[in-house]
């Protein structure tokens, strides 16, 4: 619609030029004004686009507000940490020592609710869980195997107030950053340093860059970020766990 309109004028403006070829001055006036128009219809196509635009976000942000999602995240952190540990094959049948071993993991699993301001700026609320669980082993100074206790495990329970901001906004894909701080709640079958079954510790988790894409209620996200969780040098739950996350939304 802006080059065609620019194409009218332009038109108009020669064929009055060649109309007038015999006055210069009313020729010079003719191109003056051609040139007003034009600038004139570039402004006003600018503002029509502008505020097109501004409509498209603030129906698809004011009409529904409520966002509701359900993700999953890796668990880098607990995989390097937590894993199964060799164990001495060459010592006597009498040497026995216990071993953690066959370490399974939940992954992360989250839901999250967000209120949408207007397009840009997003507040909710996200719950994440995630556990690793093992085996308990008695072997001799061989290798084999004495006994085996399969009911080891601890969990993290965190609820995380969160912030998103929107930098890029389209009808099929936007672009965001999040942050949120919380508390992270850690319980299982073994007692801490403090002899603790249970312990609670601040929890940060941040979306560096987020992707959402689709169109209308239902979309997809994928996140790249990192969630930490410690209260001091003895108490890291949490140390760059859920560094990737996808989670599938819908707006209510």
């Amino acid at each position: 619609m802006l080059f065609k309109k620019c194409f009218l004028v332009t038109l108009l403006a020669l064929l009055s030029l060649g109309l007038q070829a015999q006055q210069p001055r009313v020729a010079i006036d003719s191109m003056q004004t051609a040139i007003r128009a034009f600038r004139s219809s570039v402004r006003q196509n600018i503002r029509d686009y502008r505020d097109s635009i501004r409509d498209v976000r603030r129906h698809a942000t004011d009409s529904i507000p409520h966002e509701v999602r359900i993700g999953w995240g890796d668990q880098m952190f607990e995989t390097l940490m937590w894993h199964e540990a060799g164990h001495p094959t060459v010592l006597p049948p009498s040497y026995q020592d216990t071993y953690n071993e066959r370490f399974r993991y939940t992954q992360h699993w989250f839901v999250e609710y967000l209120y949408h301001f207007n397009y840009w700026y997003s507040f909710g609320m996200q719950l994440d869980y995630s556990g690793v669980l093992w085996d308990q082993v008695v072997r001799n100074g061989e290798g084999t195997e004495i006994s085996r206790e399969v009911d080891h495990n601890f969990h993290n329970i965190a609820i995380i107030p969160t912030i998103r901001f929107s930098y890029f906004y389209h009808d099929y894909v936007s672009m965001y950053s999040s942050i949120g701080v919380g508390l992270n709640i850690n319980t299982g079958t073994e007692l801490d340093y403090k002899k603790r079954y249970t312990a609670a510790a601040p929890v940060i988790n941040i979306a560096l860059v987020g992707l959402r894409v689709g169109k209308g209620r239902f979309y997809g996200l994928v996140e790249l970020g990192g969630m930490i969780s410690l209260a001091n040098t003895n108490e890291v739950y949490m140390l760059g766990s859920r560094i990737f996350t996808t989670s599938f939304g819908v707006r209510l």
